[in-house]
């Protein structure tokens, strides 16, 4: 079993920046690949950024330029840095991580963390 526990979300004005982290403990040590998912009110749950574990990222286009995903596997922590906020950022935000390479069927899901952007 891994838990996934997320922190850093919280209330930014637009333009702003906000880092998220997600730590992994339990079998942390067998996950693979480990990704960002958001979930605005009333859309469905969208993969925002992934992450293989040896670092190679990919990123949805809506954040490409903006958000950058990285991962210390010591730490067994996944970081996501969000900058130049949108209003229409505002989410909660799921860590997910996967035994395989492939994140879009994530094996483990965090609590979520808000992310709320005020214009």
């Amino acid at each position: 079993q891994v838990q996934l526990v997320e922190s850093g979300g919280g209330l930014v004005q637009a333009g702003g920046s906000l880092r998220l982290s997600c730590v992994a403990s339990g079998s942390g040590f067998r996950i693979n690949a480990m990704g960002w998912y958001r979930q605005a009110p009333g859309k469905e749950r969208e993969l925002v950024a992934a992450i293989s574990r040896g670092g190679t990222p990919y990123y949805a286009d809506s954040v490409k330029g903006r958000f950058t995903i990285s991962r210390d596997n010591v730490k067994s922590t996944l970081y996501l840095q969000m900058n130049s906020l949108k209003p229409e950022d505002t989410a909660m935000f799921y860590c997910a991580a996967s035994y395989s390479a492939y994140v879009g069927d994530p094996d483990y899901w965090g609590q979520g963390t808000q992310v709320t952007v005020s214009s």
